[in-house]
């Protein structure tokens, strides 16, 4: 049975194996404007217990876990309907938009209330606070093929316990790691040593 690893931690890898290794491996946490924002936006979903709309029953800050996927965590909000049907929510800053590493996110949640409930829950939903809009997200084929090669590759990464090279991309500025990171610096091995060095030199 692999290590259990949060949730979370996939969008991390698919949004950069390297921020998922330096929070794993090494331990960093940091914050930043954008980390604050999504806090607020949680703030409602993360306290446990149920609101009932419609004949609709809202489960907030869910906990899941998957034994055979080694995952486990919290859905933001599971709705259980009339019928029984499962649909994770997962609540998201910004507008809407279409994200891979959402996308995996959620259909990793549907994965463990699959196990637990011993459900077949065909989609979810990402909702995008910035624009209020709700995005229906298909658990088609192909993207629980993605999820489980996503989820798979991550426990390679971190079982190998080695941390990946940085590659500057423009969305390193707005991840909360990258004065940790510093993958200007870092993504040449060659310029990261003769930084080191000239550290030390009068």
């Amino acid at each position: 049975m692999p290590e259990s690893l949060p949730l979370s931690l996939l969008n991390d890898y698919l949004y950069c194996p390297r921020r998922a290794a330096l929070k794993v491996v090494e331990g960093w946490r940091s914050a930043n404007q954008h980390t604050h924002r999504g806090d607020l936006v949680h703030e409602h979903a993360d306290l446990p217990g149920y609101d009932i709309l419609q004949g609709v029953t809202l489960l907030r800050a869910l906990p899941v876990f998957s034994e055979t996927l080694g995952l486990s965590g919290k859905c933001d909000i599971v709705e259980r309907h009339p019928d029984r049907t499962l649909v994770p929510v997962e609540f998201k800053l910004g507008k809407r938009r279409q994200w891979q590493n959402d996308d995996v996110q959620l259909c990793a949640q549907a994965l463990c209330l699959e196990e637990m409930f011993a459900a077949t829950i065909p989609g979810g939903a990402v909702f995008h606070a910035d624009s209020k809009r709700r995005r229906l997200v298909e658990f088609t084929p192909a993207l629980r093929q993605s999820t489980l090669a996503a989820i798979a590759d991550l426990h390679a990464l971190l079982a190998a316990v080695a941390m990946p090279l940085a590659e500057f991309k423009p969305a390193c500025e707005h991840c909360s790691l990258f004065e940790i990171c510093l993958p200007k610096a870092t993504e040449n091995p060659g310029r990261a040593e003769r930084a080191a060095l000239n550290l030390f030199r009068t």
